[in-house]
């Protein structure tokens, strides 16, 4: 019997992100915000942690109007000099 396609494990998989943390991660976390003790508070019944993924655009018109910028400048440049 074949695999189905979505349940086919692929090397980037691993990469991607996740919004379930595990115990520990989650632990981790709470430990860096000082929310959780290890040695006094229980690992079981942890609250909820946001693991949000930060998707930034790309400015295109930003990065076009930078190189226009230092090309004309250094056209000015060029001009001035003979």
């Amino acid at each position: 019997m074949s695999l189905h396609r979505s349940l086919k494990t692929k090397p980037s998989a691993l990469d991607q992100h996740r919004n379930v943390l595990t115990r520990a991660e989650r632990i981790a976390r709470l430990s860096e915000d000082e929310k959780f003790d290890p040695e006094s508070d229980s690992p079981f019944g942890l609250v909820k942690v946001a693991n949000r993924q930060i998707v930034t655009k790309k400015k295109e018109k930003a990065a076009k109007t930078e190189e226009e910028g230092t090309g004309e400048e250094a056209k000015t440049e060029e001009e001035a000099k003979p």
